[in-house]
């Protein structure tokens, strides 16, 4: 016997059955379940980053279970449920995909002679973003609820996002309306002007403006990867890992050496220098 989706809704609904349910599962709401969430999501991606599939399986059920959490809560207080929260999603999906679904409908079908290019595609949702954007303000319009003046063009770049990725996301906004470097090389002039900035203010050491230079210094690291179309996120997350796994071969060292205090700085770092030696090594191996 395989579970299916209809097993795990009603496996959710009787967990948060008032009478009969798991105690911890009924005390829970939208805002204490969400740092499970975001725990989840990045559980999902370090079994990716990893390529272990076992795992990744077992994490995305995790995640998907998340998702159900919020539709059984949806379904108590009257906002939604599971079943519109797929049709909403699959409606956005077909009208986001006029090259796959010509007519709007999920049974349509594009012309297999004819390829999209991605420059179009990446246009046409842009476009068909904006259009939902302006149908969904007319009908908070329409339902008497207060939008501010004008509605600002970073504004659907959420703020809880990670500092990184929001930095990406602030800057590909931007550049929807020219705001961006033309030439990505001068994005690396751009960051030793910052990183100039952060000497001065470590010179004159004022912490609230080490703060904020540092800041700017992270913030144009992150253009410089967008440019060149790397994640900021995912190269930190690599850097993470290669530190770790130096930092081992540290440690190893100083436990055959007695402990932490038989070591001094310039033992650790030719240990470092020997796990990063050994890398490259296993790198021309393969």
């Amino acid at each position: 016997m395989s579970y299916q989706l209809d097993d795990l809704l009603t496996l959710m609904a009787r967990l948060r059955n008032p009478q009969t349910g798991c105690p911890w599962d009924l005390k829970q709401d939208f805002a204490s379940v969400l740092p499970h969430t975001l725990e989840e999501a990045y559980e999902v991606a370090d079994a990716i980053e990893r390529q272990d599939w076992p795992h990744l399986e077992e994490e995305l059920g995790d995640l998907l279970f998340q998702v159900v959490f919020y539709g059984q809560m949806g379904t108590e207080q009257g906002h939604f449920d599971f079943s519109s929260i797929i049709d909403r999603l699959v409606r956005k999906l077909i009208r986001r995909h006029p090259h796959v679904f010509p007519d709007g409908t999920m049974n349509s079908e594009r012309d297999p002679s004819v390829t999209p290019q991605d420059a179009e595609i990446g246009a046409n949702w842009e476009a068909i973003k904006a259009e939902e954007k302006a149908e969904k303000r007319q009908r908070a319009i329409e339902a008497g609820i207060e939008l501010r003046d004008c509605e600002r063009l970073l504004d659907s770049v959420p703020p809880a996002m990670p500092a990184l990725t929001r930095a990406v996301k602030l800057q590909k906004k931007a550049s929807t309306v020219g705001f961006d470097w033309n030439d990505p090389k001068a994005v690396i002039g751009k960051i030793r002007e910052e990183l100039d900035e952060v000497e001065v203010e470590v010179v004159a050491d004022d912490r609230d403006r080490i703060e904020s230079e540092v800041g700017d210094l992270l913030f144009a690291v992150a253009n410089l990867a967008r440019h060149y179309k790397i994640d900021p996120e995912v190269a930190l997350r690599g850097t993470n890992s290669r530190f770790s796994r130096r930092f081992e071969t540290v440690e190893d060292d100083a436990i055959e050496a007695g402990g932490w205090d038989h070591v001094d700085l310039a033992q650790m770092e030719a240990s470092w220098q020997k796990a990063k030696l050994k890398e490259k090594q296993g790198e021309k191996v393969k």
